[in-house]
C-alpha cells in the first residue's frame, strides 16, 4: 500500500466521521470536557449536594420529634432521587453502548463489503484483509427462516445434538428454458461458514422472539455454536450443472447442518440464476468481440440485488458494469457515458461557460474556441453525410462539445435525444474531428431507442464515410453501444437483422430475470446418523435420492461432457475406456453403456476440521472457469431454441438402493 494511500480503516472512519481509537480532535476532547463539567453540575443539583446549601429556618413550634420525621423524609426522598439518577445514568450508558455498537457494525458492515472480494493486485494488506475478514455483514446466522431456529429448539430438546446428518442442495429443472445452469455462489457459502458466530445481540433478541418456555441452556448452546465439526463437499464455483447433481453436500451436527439451509439457499439461488442468465447472454451475443455491460442497478432488487447482479453477471461473461459501488468492491471495470438529461440540458453555445481545450500532444498549445471548431466541422460534413445541418440540435452539439470538453480521451456520446440519422450522428462526428484535429480519439455512440439493428447500420455507414473522405482510418471502427431494453431474444433477433453493434448495455431482463425470477434450489436431508432418508411424493420430479452420493462427469473423445453420473461412495470410480451402466434414477426403462475417453470427479472438499480444505478461488478465476465449462458442452446443449437434454444418470447399485428404499418408506393401500 503506498504511502499517500488512505487504509480502509482511515476511509471508514472518515465515512462515519467518527475518529479512529485513541484519535480525538481538540474541539472533541474540549466538547467531550464540557460535557462532563455539565453532567458532574447535573448531578450535583439533583442529588440535592451543593456545596454551599442556604439552611432554611425552621418554623416556630416544630418539636423535635417532627423535626426527626422530616430529616427521615428528606433523607428517603435524597435516595429515590439518587436511585432515579442512577437509573438514568444506567440507561444513558446502555444507550452509548447501543450507539457504539451500532457504530462497530456499520464500521465492519463497510469493510467486510470492501474487503469482499476485493482482486487488488497491487496491495498485499488488501489481500490479507480479504483472508482476514472478507464477510458482508449482512450475511450473519439470523439471515434465514424461523422455523430453522425452532427446528434447532426442538432438536435439541430431544436430545439430538450427538446426530450426524447429511445434507443435499440441488435444483430441479434449469431455468429459461435451457439445458444447464452455471453454479455460483460457494465464496460466499464458505465465507459465511467460516464466520458463523451468534452473538450477544443475537443471543437477546431470539429470548424476546421465541416462546417464553424455550430454556435458558438453549441459548447458551446457540451461543457457542461454529461449524468446526461441519464437511463441505461441492462442485467447483462456475462449473455448469444439471438438476438433480448435489451442487453442495453439507455433512456434519443436524442442528448446525440444518441451521444452514436458507442461508445456503439465499447464496446459491440468485447468484447461479444472475449467472446463468449472464452466460446466455454471452452465448446470445456470438462474437467474442461484441462486449456485454451491465446496466441494472436502477431495476434491480434493492442494493443488495443490485450488488449481486453486478457480480454474477461480472462472472457469468459480462465486461463491465456501470454500478460504481460493485467496481469497488469486486474489482469490475466501470462503464458507462450520459444520460438525455444532459443533452436536453443544453440549448446553444450560451450554455458553454469554457470552450477551452489543450491540445493533448502539446500542452502549451490551447483551442480557446472548441465548440467554433465544432461548429466549422459540422459544416463541412452535412453535405458529405448529406444531412441538412440546419436541422442538426445546436443544444445536442453543445452538449456533446461539453463532455468532449470534459472527457477528450473518452468522449461516447448518447445519439438519440432527437434524431439518429438526422441530428445525432452529425453532431458526434463534427465533436469527434475536432478532437481529432487535437489530437485526441473519440471512443464512439449509444443507440438508446428506435431499430437498432438499422441504426447502428446507418452509424457505421457514416463512419465509415468519414474515415475515406477526412483520412481518418481509426473512425471506420468506432464502438457502436446499443441499450434499450434488450433481452436475450432482442439480441438473437439482431443477429438474424444483421447489426453493426459492438456493445451491449443489458439493465432490466438481466438482474431481474425476468424470464424466470428464482432457480428453485433446494436443500434436502439424505442421512441421519448413517441411515439413508428419503423423500416420498406423488410427484416424481420431488422424490429425492437418498443417501451420501460421488459424482462423476464422463467425457467423450472430442472432449464433449455425455452424462453426469452419480452412483453410492462404496462403488469403485469410473475408468477410462471401460463400459459404465448408467440408469435415468427413476425410469426402469431408460439407461445406456457409456465407455468414457475421461472421467471427472465432480466434488471437491471445501471445508472441514474447522477450516476451509483449499483457497476460494478469485473471481477472475472463477470467471475464467465459467467459460471453460461452458466450452465442455456441445452446442446443441447451450442453443436458445430447443435445446437437447444433458443426461443425468445413476449407478446400477445407486438405482435399486433409490427404488429398494422408496418400496419400504411407501405406505400399502388396502381396497375392501
Amino acid at each position: 500500500m503506498s504511502d499517500t494511500e488512505p487504509s480502509q480503516e482511515e476511509d471508514v472512519s472518515k465515512l462515519h466521521n467518527t475518529p479512529k481509537d485513541g484519535e480525538h480532535s481538540a474541539g472533541e476532547e474540549e466538547d467531550a470536557k464540557n460535557e462532563s463539567e455539565d453532567a458532574n453540575d447535573d448531578l450535583k443539583t439533583n442529588s440535592g449536594a451543593e456545596e454551599d446549601p442556604e439552611e432554611e429556618p425552621e418554623p416556630e413550634g416544630v418539636t423535635e420529634e417532627q423535626k426527626e420525621e422530616k430529616e427521615e423524609e428528606q433523607g428517603e426522598q435524597g435516595e429515590e432521587s439518587k436511585g432515579d439518577q442512577d437509573d438514568k445514568e444506567e440507561e444513558e450508558v446502555k444507550e452509548e453502548e447501543v450507539e457504539e455498537e451500532c457504530t462497530e457494525v456499520e464500521i465492519k458492515k463497510l469493510t467486510t463489503m470492501a474487503n469482499s472480494n476485493g482482486n487488488s493486485s497491487n496491495s498485499h494488506e488488501h489481500e490479507m484483509a480479504c483472508k482476514d475478514n472478507p464477510q458482508n455483514a449482512v450475511i450473519q446466522p439470523l439471515l434465514t427462516d424461523l422455523y430453522q431456529i425452532t427446528m434447532a429448539y426442538a432438536y435439541w430438546k430431544a436430545r439430538r445434538v450427538d446426530d450426524q446428518a447429511v445434507f443435499d442442495l440441488f435444483f430441479r429443472k434449469n431455468p429459461f428454458h435451457g439445458e444447464f445452469t452455471i453454479f455460483a455462489g460457494l465464496s460466499e457459502c464458505l465465507k459465511f461458514i467460516q464466520n458463523f458466530k451468534y452473538t450477544e445481540s443475537d443471543i437477546a433478541y431470539l429470548k424476546n422472539t421465541l416462546p417464553s418456555n424455550v430454556e435458558p441452556e438453549f441459548f447458551e448452546y446457540l451461543s457457542n455454536l461454529t461449524c468446526e465439526d461441519i464437511t463441505l463437499y461441492a462442485l467447483k464455483e462456475g462449473t455448469v450443472a444439471f438438476p438433480r447433481v448435489p451442487l453442495i453436500r453439507v455433512q456434519g451436527p443436524l442442528i448446525v447442518a440444518q441451521l444452514l439451509e436458507t442461508t445456503f439457499l439465499t447464496l446459491v439461488n440468485y447468484a447461479s440464476l444472475v449467472a446463468t442468465n449472464a452466460a446466455r447472454y454471452r452465448i446470445a451475443a456470438g462474437k467474442s468481440n461484441i462486449k456485454l455491460l451491465e446496466f441494472g442497478l436502477r431495476r434491480a432488487q434493492g442494493p443488495d440485488g443490485g450488488l449481486s447482479a453486478s457480480k454474477y453477471a461480472y462472472i457469468g461473461g459480462f465486461d463491465g458494469t456501470s454500478n460504481v459501488l460493485a467496481g469497488k468492491l469486486f474489482n469490475i471495470p466501470v462503464k458507462g457515458t450520459h444520460a438525455h438529461a444532459f443533452v436536453t440540458s443544453f440549448t446553444g453555445a450560451e450554455d458553454l461557460a469554457d470552450t477551452k481545450i489543450v491540445h493533448k500532444n502539446d500542452p502549451d498549445q490551447m483551442e480557446t474556441d472548441f465548440f467554433g471548431k465544432c461548429l466549422d466541422w459540422r459544416t463541412k460534413l452535412a453535405s458529405h453525410l448529406k444531412i441538412l445541418k440546419e436541422e442538426a440540435h445546436d443544444g445536442e452539439l453543445a452538449a456533446f462539445a461539453s463532455y468532449a470538453i470534459a472527457f477528450p480521451d473518452g468522449f461516447m456520446a448518447l445519439v438519440d435525444t432527437y434524431d439518429v440519422s438526422r441530428s445525432g450522428l452529425l453532431n458526434f462526428a463534427s465533436v469527434a474531428l475536432a478532437l481529432n484535429d487535437l489530437g485526441y480519439r473519440a471512443l464512439g455512440i449509444r443507440i438508446d431507442s428506435g431499430d437498432l439493428a438499422y441504426l447502428s447500420r446507418v452509424a457505421r455507414e457514416a463512419f465509415h464515410k468519414v474515415s475515406k473522405e477526412f483520412d481518418v482510418p481509426w473512425f471506420a471502427s468506432l464502438t457502436v453501444v446499443a441499450s434499450n431494453d434488450i433481452n436475450e431474444d432482442t439480441i438473437l433477433s439482431l443477429n438474424e437483422q444483421g447489426h453493426s453493434i459492438d456493445c451491449f448495455g443489458i439493465g432490466t431482463h438481466l438482474v431481474t430475470c425476468q424470464r424466470q425470477p428464482a432457480l428453485g434450489c433446494v436443500y434436502k436431508l439424505v442421512e441421519i446418523n448413517e441411515k439413508p432418508k428419503i423423500k416420498l411424493s406423488q410427484d416424481v420430479e420431488k422424490v429425492t435420492m437418498p443417501g451420501k452420493k460421488i459424482g462423476f462427469r464422463l467425457y467423450s473423445s472430442d472432449g464433449h461432457a455425455l452424462i453426469d453420473l452419480l452412483q453410492r461412495p462404496s462403488e469403485p470410480p469410473p475408468e477410462v475406456c471401460t463400459r459404465v451402466l448408467c440408469r435415468h434414477p427413476f425410469q426402469e426403462s431408460k439407461r445406456a453403456w457409456v465407455i468414457p475417453s475421461q472421467v471427472e470427479d465432480l466434488y471437491s472438499c471445501w471445508w472441514t476440521d474447522g477450516h476451509l480444505f483449499q483457497d476460494i478461488p478469485t473471481m477472475e478465476e472463477t470467471r475464467q472457469n465459467v467459460q471453460v465449462s461452458l466450452r465442455t458442452l456441445r452446442q446443441d446443449h447451450k442453443r436458445s431454441l430447443n435445446p437437447t437434454p444433458y443426461k443425468v444418470g445413476v449407478s446400477d447399485d445407486l438405482y435399486h438402493f433409490i427404488h429398494d428404499l422408496w418400496l419400504e418408506n411407501q405406505p400399502i393401500g388396502e381396497l375392501s
